[in-house]
């Protein structure tokens, strides 16, 4: 047998995981290459692989789930492109100003007919509440009613919406709360959707850096974008809330979330889905914290991403014939293995999802937390 296939099928048996084997969550090897590969390359190697038609399972967040339990990705050598993120991480700022519109070029405006056909009608590319909810329409709804009531809304409110995406929250609460809101976003395509939902509403929506904000706000919310902000300007992003938000203002924060403290996102996620993406700590956000803001309330529900991303996968599975003459082969399977590994991420414990609540240092409000929908 030869030495790198050994290798590879020892690593597997510590999660149970077979190669060429029968169970939904066995690796189909297609290409020998595929064994020294992965250990030269690690989870880029194994998520390029794939990309390449080398291997298949028929379950693979399964696959990647029983990977991450049992921490194999450490039995595996670190790759070359783990260590240029390390030294990238330390010397450079990968989300400086100058790069602020990159995400948004190589990830959100990668056609909005994608992200029409997987996300819900309203088209909100983050973690849903499921706790009562039984679709993915219910469950984001219900997400948007739980930030709006954390907030305490009332209406007249002026609102930012930092990281409007296709402007979900902007149109719900402004519909449902009669507030104003502007939201800002690096992405052309979604300001392009953003704008016309919010056309008839009391919502404005620019095409800016978070660093260029001005302004007062009664009440300030950001989902799923400091993910892209980075720990050299998590303290930026921090002041710059502080300063705009009203003296008595709310300020929440909705954020995949890691158990440790990390300065780089994985190497494989970081070149094809998210550049220069990275998941902050609870360490890492209170530091950038200290000072400016009171935590006033911290609620996990890291659970409700791994059905939500199932379910954009369901949906992006079932719509692709749509959109699949524009995209190709190899884009299917990189974003299946993206959406896949995510829910694995998640369904292992690796990942969290935290919305936290904050209130300026000084402010005189007493907050009390709702009861949960």
């Amino acid at each position: 047998m030869d030495g790198a296939r050994r290798i590879v099928q020892e690593i597997l048996e510590v999660a149970d995981v077979a190669v060429n084997g029968e169970r939904p969550w066995d690796l189909r090897v297609h290409n020998e290459g595929f064994f020294g590969r992965v250990l030269a390359g690690g989870s880029l190697a194994l998520g390029e692989s794939y990309m390449d038609g080398w291997w298949d399972c028929e379950r693979l967040d399964e696959l990647i789930t029983r990977i991450l339990e049992n921490d194999l990705q450490q039995r595996v050598r670190p790759s070359l492109r783990v260590a240029i993120l390390w030294l990238r991480s330390m010397f450079l700022n990968a989300q400086r100003k100058s790069r602020a519109y990159e995400i948004g070029e190589r990830h959100y405006d990668l056609g909005n007919d994608l992200y029409r056909i997987m996300l819900d009608k309203g088209m909100n590319y983050s973690c849903g509440y499921w706790k009562r909810a039984k679709d993915l329409d219910g469950a984001q709804e219900d997400k948007l009613e739980l930030i709006c009531r954390k907030i305490k809304l009332e209406k007249g409110m002026r609102v930012l919406d930092i990281g409007c995406g296709w402007g979900g929250f902007a149109r719900y609460a402004a519909q449902r709360h009669g507030i104003q809101v502007i939201g800002i976003t690096v992405s052309k395509e979604q300001a392009s959707i953003a704008k016309e939902r919010g056309r008839d509403l009391p919502v404005e929506i620019r095409l800016q850096d978070y660093r260029d904000l001005d302004g007062t706000f009664d009440r300030i919310v950001s989902v799923g974008m400091i993910e892209h902000v980075g720990v050299k300007n998590y303290r930026a992003y921090m002041n710059i809330a502080a300063r705009c938000l009203a003296p008595d203002g709310l300020f929440l924060l909705h954020t995949i979330g890691s158990n440790v403290s990390t300065r780089y996102g994985d190497p494989w996620t970081d070149k094809y889905i998210f550049p220069n993406g990275m998941v902050p700590s609870l360490r890492q956000l209170a530091k950038a914290a200290e000072g400016l803001f009171k935590l006033e309330d911290l609620h996990n529900f890291a659970q409700y991403y791994d059905p939500t991303l199932m379910a954009w996968h369901a949906n992006f599975i079932s719509r692709w014939d749509q959109i699949k003459d524009q995209y190709g082969e190899r884009f299917f399977r990189m974003w299946r293995y993206y959406l896949l590994s995510s829910a694995a991420s998640f369904r292992s414990g690796l990942a969290r999802l935290w919305q936290m609540v904050f209130s300026p240092l000084n402010s005189t409000s007493i907050y009390e937390r709702i009861p949960d929908l």
